[in-house]
């Protein structure tokens, strides 16, 4: 969180996710006055332990400096239930007082990878031979 680049909307989060390996990769947003390439802490926090090979997400925390705890966006989501839908999210206030939530409870009714025609698409892998999860 202390490292996030929110010159605009002020707010300021951070994520960490546990992998599989009990390695911790963090994340945070990155903001961008053209605002659409702005990305939020959870999926800098995915996208870099996709990249780095770290394994399955196992949890993933996410803290603000509002004083609140703060669910992820639709877009984080979304993207959580195509890499991470069996994590935990633990919400954090910054303050010492959390709430853990699933996946599934924040996006009940998901798009994913079972409602594409698959049988079309080239196997989904990263480099490593990986899938999400």
């Amino acid at each position: 969180m202390k490292l996030a680049h929110a010159p605009y909307s002020g707010f300021r989060v951070g994520a960490a996710a546990l992998v599989d390996s009990g390695d911790i990769v963090v994340g945070c947003n990155i903001e961008n006055a053209a605002y659409s390439p702005s990305i939020c802490a959870e999926r800098v926090a995915l996208f870099s332990s996709w990249a780095q090979g770290k394994g399955k997400v196992e949890a993933i925390a996410i803290v603000t400096a509002s004083g609140a705890t703060a669910a992820p966006c639709g877009v984080c989501r979304q993207v959580l239930w195509e890499l991470a839908r069996d994590a935990e999210l633990i919400l954090e206030d910054g303050k010492g007082g959390y709430l853990i939530e699933t996946v599934r409870n924040l996006l009940p009714r998901p798009f994913g990878p079972e409602d594409l025609d698959v049988s079309k698409l080239p196997p989904r892998q990263g480099a490593d031979g990986r899938q999400p999860s």
